[in-house]
């Protein structure tokens, strides 16, 4: 895929030419604590997830990227919400430039072990306030920020 650059609320963006839907997992273990991964592009802390492929659901997509990206083999529980700001763009270096397209989902770990993978250089349950301190994408925040508020209805964004 190459390099990548997000753009989030900045008037210089390029203009996005590219909607693909994603999925991210938001897994929390027994201390309340969220598996996040370090992205080895960027160096920030990010949850699972990744572009749904074709024959496969958007829940699917997330199940599939959590296990490919940590290890770890979840079920879906519920969903935390969907996330489309037109101003958070990602340009890629083939000319790409991918508004965002994110549903992010509840789940919970049903087996195998954490591992890391190429895409990234470490993958742990970190506390939320713990992340507080990290590198994390101020739209990654966000979505850690409605898992804090235990909103009772998904976020439609």
């Amino acid at each position: 895929m190459g390099s990548r650059r997000d753009y989030y609320r900045d008037p210089n963006a390029p203009k996005a030419n590219s909607l693909r839907p994603g999925a991210s997992a938001l897994v929390v273990d027994e201390a309340g604590r969220v598996l996040m991964q370090r992205r080895g592009d960027s160096g920030n802390w990010s949850l699972p997830g990744g572009v749904m492929e074709v024959g496969e659901t958007l829940a699917g997509c997330a199940v599939r990227e959590t296990r490919e990206e940590t290890g770890l083999e979840i079920e879906v529980t519920g969903l935390l919400g969907i996330y489309t700001d037109p101003e958070h763009v990602i340009a890629y270096s083939d000319g790409e430039v991918r508004q965002e397209f994110a549903v992010v989902y509840f789940g919970r770990v049903v087996g195998g072990e954490i591992a890391v993978s190429h895409e990234s250089t470490e993958v742990r349950f970190i506390g939320l306030d713990e992340l507080e301190g990290l590198p994390v994408h101020p739209t990654v925040r966000l979505r850690l920020e409605h898992h804090r508020e235990g909103r009772a209805l998904p976020w439609l964004g």
